[in-house]
């Protein structure tokens, strides 16, 4: 499991099964990926902050992963190396001390006797921490490199994809085929061989000629988990496209479009704004696609693109707040879904460091929500029943709502500034990885 966090840093954790019962993680490294960097011809400064991180094929019992921020994309590779160390030197770094004095060998410095009869101390005293015997060295002896038990995990990165997005990365993905992957930006897709850097093939590009035409962005795109040719983005408009590669070379049309229209006269001014796509996935069997828009979940069949074939309901109690959550630009947030490995249940982030999920096979009702704590269940939001108004209960509703703006008509309460936007589902296990402000939360089943 991987994690990437504002300051760049990675790090990696590994699962271990000491006993049956759970998953235990432990503690296994981290590196820096990426360094602040400056574009002197767009005079634009470039953060560190990983935006998306990506696992590769292994191989040789390595691990590779590609990571990226706002503009550069980088491929390492994570390897366990044994630790070498240098012994059996000419050098006596053997010292006793005396009253706070330092000594080797009865002085402070040996003196090199030259062959006309000088000394010179600077040959072989660069430091008074190494002494050769008086007279210099009889033999000349070279260092050994000495391989220790202790296994130390080395982070290098291979490869450096530049220049090649005039905006920001939103999405990187690998292809089926272990050779190539994608990235994603606002206006274009650009398909990349893992082993070339400097070449790059456009084959998305929905950029109008006269930008004030513009009227969608890509805010996502998604390889088939098994079709090497097949992959899918989403806009800001709240559909799902899904292209295949094998049409043409710049894959301007799309082979299906999923899209769920509004209902007549149900448009406001905010319709188009939480319907944006903040994420998709494939389902491990490739016959489904999940999608996260600001208020729901959609569960998609790739046979069927008139409708979603279950849609859920995230966070409904803040329709009526939109307004608010306008103005303090909530309404932009980003949120991340995941799918369980067996397909049978969904999962996504919500505020106050929550987190639903919901069953999503025929005939399921489940949906839960847990908080990403150490105590999971201290908080559970449900949708109790609209309480009876009274003269006096209504005052204290509106007084408290007015004192306090995170607790709604019905008494649940929320907090915008804490916010579950990552999290992910173990491919195999029933396990589930929470990114919470600046921890990270196992969840198993």
């Amino acid at each position: 499991m991987d994690s990437g966090d504002s300051a760049s840093r990675k790090e990696l954790e590994r699962q271990e099964y000491p006993i049956a019962r759970h998953p235990e993680f432990r503690y296994r490294t981290e590196f820096q990926s990426h360094e602040p960097e400056f574009d002197y011809l767009k005079s634009l400064e470039i953060e560190e902050k990983i935006n998306k991180i990506k696992w590769c094929q292994t191989a040789n019992n390595a691990l590779f992963l590609l990571s990226t921020n706002d503009k550069t994309i980088k491929y390492w590779k994570v390897q366990e190396k044994k630790v070498k160390q240098v012994s059996v030197m000419n050098s006596n770094t053997s010292r006793s001390s005396d009253n706070g004095s330092t000594s080797s060998m009865g002085t402070n410095s040996c003196t090199a006797l030259l062959p006309n009869g000088g000394c010179s101390e600077k040959l072989y005293s660069p430091n008074n921490n190494v002494s050769f015997p008086p007279g210099g060295c009889t033999s000349l002896r070279l260092p050994v490199v000495v391989t220790g038990q202790d296994l130390n995990h080395v982070p290098r990165c291979r490869r450096v994809y530049a220049h090649a997005h005039d905006y920001h990365i939103n999405s990187i993905s690998n292809n089926s085929d272990g050779e190539t992957f994608i990235s994603a930006d606002d206006l274009r897709i650009n398909l990349w061989n893992l082993e070339i850097s400097n070449q790059s093939f456009n084959i998305v590009d929905v950029k109008p000629a006269n930008m004030e035409d513009l009227t969608e962005v890509i805010t996502c795109a998604e390889f088939h988990p098994t079709h090497c040719n097949t992959l899918a983005y989403s806009s800001s408009k709240g559909t799902i496209r899904l292209i295949d590669m094998r049409q043409s070379a710049l894959c301007d049309n799309h082979a299906k479009l999923f899209e769920e229209h509004d209902a007549p006269g149900s448009r406001s001014f905010f319709t188009e704004i939480i319907a944006s796509v903040s994420d998709i996935k494939f389902a491990r069997d490739g016959r489904h696609i999940l999608s996260r828009d600001f208020m729901t979940l959609k569960l998609w069949d790739l046979n069927m693109d008139s409708r979603p074939v279950a849609t859920f309901q995230v966070h409904e109690y803040l329709r009526p707040k939109l307004c608010d959550l306008y103005e303090n630009d909530s309404i932009f947030d980003k949120f991340e879904c995941c799918l369980s490995g067996d397909g049978l249940r969904v999962a996504t982030g919500s505020y106050s460091n929550l987190f639903r999920i919901f069953g999503c096979a025929p005939g399921s009702a489940e949906a839960s929500t847990l908080e990403a704590s150490r105590n999971p269940m201290r908080r559970q939001v449900s949708n109790p029943a609209r309480p009876t108004r009274t003269l006096t209960s209504l005052a204290r509703t509106v007084r408290r709502g007015g004192e306090n703006t995170s607790v709604d008509a019905n008494g649940i309460s929320y907090d915008l500034s804490t916010k579950l936007l990552h999290l992910a589902w173990h491919p195999t296990e029933n396990s589930i990885a929470c990114a919470a402000a600046n921890s990270l939360y196992m969840y198993y089943a």
